[in-house]
């Protein structure tokens, strides 16, 4: 199954049909008008990302009957993102361009003369004004055919899928470029540890060694202690070693982390409806990078845990764009 995203655009127009006589052939999505006119109707969709499906349905007020058929529609095919759906509408002639008619062009003439002679400083009627009173006076409006409006929607809802699929491919292949660099962080910062560890645990013997030292001068003469004081201060050095180890120990973030990221790609190959699930694994990698950064205690594990932090914020931002 595919990985969509919420973001696309998609247009579907219906073919023009001449009336009844013509016997082209349109296809199912034929939209006729009356009186030789062929009417036009187009629709046009938009989504962006959205926490839940947003739907903006902008129709002509002629058209409004159609629209619990149309969100119904948009409901059974898109889940997730804020989606805007405009519906066009419009009529014309074979010709392209509007014939007046003299009964058209003598009644203009009258109202022109009815209102002039009671506003003498109104100007007179343009060739481009008095053309469109009559395109407008002449054609009826175009027949209703809602089948053909749905129709037209599916193929536009189509496209869109089509639309948001391709992008979710291309926000899959980005996520798992992340996926890989975190992997990889995750590796160097795992013999990391008991290197620390080893460099302590000599840092402490070292102090042992010097405790040690320091009490024998203190006693005088420079006279040993006793094993007793000894095997005491021994215990002491390895207990503080081995608190230190438990303290800094990132086996089991760095354990939680790749297990994250199997996750990750697990849901990446299964598709279909995964931005919420990947937004909560997403909130679960940058604990485990947190946690990584304050147990930190050489550079070199501070420096890994912000490289994570920076390639989590990546994936946050393109998770958000996924359904």
């Amino acid at each position: 199954m595919a990985v969509y995203s919420m973001t696309g655009y998609s247009s579907a127009a219906a073919s023009p049909v001449q009336g009844p006589g013509n016997e082209a052939d349109h296809g199912a999505s034929g939209f006729s008008g009356k009186g030789g006119a062929g009417a036009t109707l187009g629709i046009e969709l938009r989504s962006v990302n959205s926490r839940f499906l947003d739907l903006t349905l902008k129709l002509p007020d002629d058209w409004r009957s159609v629209e619990p058929a149309l969100r119904d529609l948009l409901t059974a095919r898109l889940k997730r993102g804020k989606v805007e759906l405009r519906l066009t509408t419009g009529s014309v002639d074979a010709g392209h361009w509007p014939q007046p008619r003299p009964d058209q062009l003598s009644r203009l003439a009258g109202l022109q003369n009815t209102v002039q002679s009671w506003l003498p400083q109104a100007t007179a009627l343009t060739v481009h004004e008095a053309l469109g009173w009559c395109r407008g006076a002449g054609s009826p409006p175009p027949a209703r055919d809602d089948e053909a409006v749905l129709a037209t929607a599916r193929r536009a809802v189509e496209q869109l899928l089509a639309s948001r699929a391709a992008e979710g491919a291309r926000l899959a292949a980005a996520l798992m470029e992340r996926v890989e660099g975190l992997r990889a962080l995750a590796l160097r910062a795992e013999p990391l540890v008991p290197q620390l560890v080893k460099r302590q645990q000599a840092r402490f013997l070292e102090r042992w060694t010097e405790a040690l030292a320091s009490a024998e001068a203190g006693a005088g003469s420079g006279a040993p202690l006793g094993q007793e004081a000894r095997d005491r201060a021994h215990e002491r050095a390895l207990a503080e070693a081995a608190a230190f180890a438990i303290r800094i120990d990132v086996a089991e973030e760095l354990t939680r982390l790749r297990s994250h990221l199997d996750a990750v790609e697990q849901l990446l190959a299964k598709g279909g409806e995964v931005g919420k699930r990947l937004d909560f694994l997403i909130q679960e990698l940058l604990r485990e990078a947190n946690t990584l950064g304050s147990k930190a205690s050489s550079l070199e594990l501070t420096n890994l845990s912000v490289e994570m932090k920076v390639l989590i914020e990546q994936l946050r931002e393109q998770v958000q764009n996924l359904e």
